[in-house]
């Protein structure tokens, strides 16, 4: 079957994207990796000895960062509904968070430990349709939103990717709620054409 125009573009940014040459040479599992290294450059969000979860792990670029970044006396937790191979320092729980079960494995990795750093570079899979695919992203984002809430610790902080669109205005309101401080960036290493920006909240207001 013949590939559509957008899926052929598409694959020749892919291969030509400087990111993914660059991950490759880093070892990295994605090019997301870079994302996550610069919003940190700018806002120092993940200190070594941190406790971070990361939401909507797989294939694990964001977890790697956070890992290093921690060091040998931090700790991520990362959560994917996709399985995700292992990475050292990082405990994976694979399932839907939402469900009490997987929650509770969640809680159980914690461990009562408070939690620094919540991070989410999660996206749901595209139908095509623009109006569903916004609703069902920022279905997505109250989700890390409210895993944040119950689980960081106060003067926590909270990085998660969000489209422009329908619903995106309020949901910043949201996180300006929490957060003492609310930024949105755009790294280099975001596609140009992609809606996709970060919001970054430090300084929870527990």
């Amino acid at each position: 079957m013949a590939r559509s125009k957008s899926s052929n573009r598409w694959l020749d940014e892919h291969v030509n994207d400087p990111y993914v040459k660059q991950a490759q040479v880093d070892g990295y599992r994605s090019r997301a990796s870079y994302k996550l290294l610069e919003l940190n450059d700018k806002d120092k969000l993940i200190k070594p000895g941190n406790l971070v979860m990361d939401l909507g792990s797989a294939p694990g670029g964001w977890s790697q960062i956070a890992s290093k970044l921690v060091g040998n006396k931090g700790k991520v937790i990362a959560s994917d509904i996709l399985p995700m191979d292992s990475l050292a320092g990082v405990e994976f729980i694979q399932g839907d968070f939402t469900e009490q079960s997987v929650f509770d494995e969640i809680m159980v990795a914690v461990n009562g430990a408070p939690v620094d750093v919540v991070v989410s570079d999660m996206a749901p899979n595209l139908s095509g349709i623009a109006s569903s695919d916004q609703a069902s992203s920022i279905y997505l984002v109250e989700l890390a939103l409210d895993m944040a809430t119950q689980v960081l610790k106060p003067k926590g902080s909270f990085a998660v990717k969000v489209f422009h669109g329908e619903g995106y205005d309020a949901f910043v309101k949201e996180v300006r709620k929490h957060f003492q401080t609310v930024v949105v960036r755009k790294p280099d290493s975001s596609r140009a054409r992609s809606r996709e920006v970060y919001l970054v909240g430090k300084g929870f207001k527990g």
